[in-house]
């Protein structure tokens, strides 16, 4: 960061592409959908450790950044499923290369 505040240029995109997925829980929704369309119950069970709270908020903001789409079934309760967007595929290499990082983290740093 420069003293004015202002971020350099070649640095932009790294801050715009870590402010669409910071937190905790956007990279395991959008590897949860990388299989395939999921509906919120099935989001909540397979990221197990988020709250419906925070699921629906992180949900919204990955609506946000286009990075997933939201689909609304007109049904009694209403259905709503999720699908990872062409956009959000992009980061699929990605999302993979953490996975093999963190592999190889976990080894380092815990020795499993």
């Amino acid at each position: 960061m420069l003293s004015n505040g202002k971020c350099p240029k070649n640095i932009l995109s790294i801050k715009d592409a870590l402010e669409a997925v910071e937190g905790r829980w956007k990279l395991l929704i959008l590897f949860s959908l990388s299989t395939g369309t999921k509906r919120f119950k099935e989001l909540g069970r397979e990221v197990s450790w988020i709250t419906d709270k925070t699921l629906s908020r992180e949900l919204k903001l990955l609506e946000s950044n286009k990075l997933i789409t939201r689909k609304v079934f007109d049904t009694f309760p209403p259905a709503v499923e999720y699908t990872i967007t062409e956009h959000g595929k992009s980061l699929e290499k990605v999302i993979e290369e953490l996975h093999y990082w963190g592999l190889a983290h976990r080894k380092e740093v815990l020795g499993k």
